[in-house]
């Protein structure tokens, strides 16, 4: 099916905005994905990309191409997945996104296992903690933390994920704990931003209900993990997901900081393009994910 695979190289390029991309995302050198971008050029006789040294776009054509090309595929997944259903052997690749931490700690150690019961699956994790399009990116499953509100998107709730805010015991006796939420200002908080985030409020539990708290910070980052362990080294107040510190707290590592006023439970869930609800492969990784997950939140 070589022509039905230059398609899918085509429409993976376009998605993710680059050849080499596209390439990594269906396991082929960049060389054998331009090879199947020129040959699919070659037989429509069109131009479907404009390449330049730092973008690549697709024409005029190239998205009108584009979109027929995507309800193509679309369509053979969906056959591919019917057929599948009712041979009870699911088969094909699944694509999973979550944020770093989410992704480090609880998804990509339930992949293994799925894929030794399921060998005609194979699985793809991206991980990432800017805000990703899963429709536009073309992710089966998006594993995150708070429901988003898209319409678009059908969501199953996992479980409430606790946050806490957390600092060192060395950090508390040099700058003293803060007696409440307002107190924050006067203190380094440590933050998740990147282009678009929200992250300059932290929503506390209060006596009148949820509320937020303008909070500000030396250095932040994009990466929770590096939010740690800046915790762990002292630098200042964390606001992270219950489970990702629980060790830390355990063995004393970090203290809890407010716990009368903690921050505002999250929801833990995934996020699914509803076009993609039949999948047999996708609701048997969610129903595990699902059984697998409840447990460690």
């Amino acid at each position: 099916m070589p022509y039905i695979e230059s398609l899918r190289v085509f429409c993976r390029v376009v998605e993710l905005g680059s050849i080499t991309s596209g390439g990594r995302d269906l396991r082929l050198s960049p060389a054998v994905a331009s090879n199947r971008i020129k040959e699919l050029e070659n037989r429509l006789s069109v131009r479907l990309l404009n390449r330049t040294t730092r973008t690549l776009t697709p024409t005029e054509i190239g998205r009108a191409f584009y979109d027929h090309a995507r309800r193509v595929i679309t369509t053979l997944d969906e056959a591919e997945s019917m057929v599948a259903s009712l041979s009870g052997t699911p088969q094909g690749v699944l694509r999973l996104s979550a944020t770093l931490g989410v992704g480090r700690r609880l998804i990509a150690p339930l992949i293994p296992q799925f894929c030794a019961e399921h060998p005609g699956v194979e699985l793809r994790l991206r991980l990432s903690d800017r805000n990703i399009n899963l429709i536009e990116d073309g992710i089966d499953l998006g594993f995150v933390l708070g429901q988003p509100a898209d319409s678009a998107l059908k969501w199953r709730k996992i479980a409430d994920a606790p946050r806490v805010l957390v600092a060192t015991p060395g950090y508390v006796e040099t700058h003293g704990a803060p007696a409440s939420p307002d107190d924050l200002a006067n203190h380094n908080c440590l933050l998740l931003r990147y282009p678009r985030s929200p992250e300059y409020f932290w929503v506390i539990e209060t006596a009148q209900g949820a509320r937020k708290f303008m909070v500000k910070g030396q250095f932040d980052a994009d990466d929770g993990d590096v939010l740690r362990d800046w915790a762990l080294a002292g630098h200042g107040i964390a606001n992270r997901p219950r489970y990702e510190v629980a060790e830390d707290l355990a063995e004393g590592r970090l203290v809890e900081i407010l716990p009368e006023t903690p921050p505002v439970t999250a929801q833990f869930g995934v996020l699914m393009p509803h076009r993609r609800l039949q999948d047999p492969k996708l609701r048997l990784f969610v129903d595990y994910a699902v059984q697998a997950l409840k447990s460690k939140l």
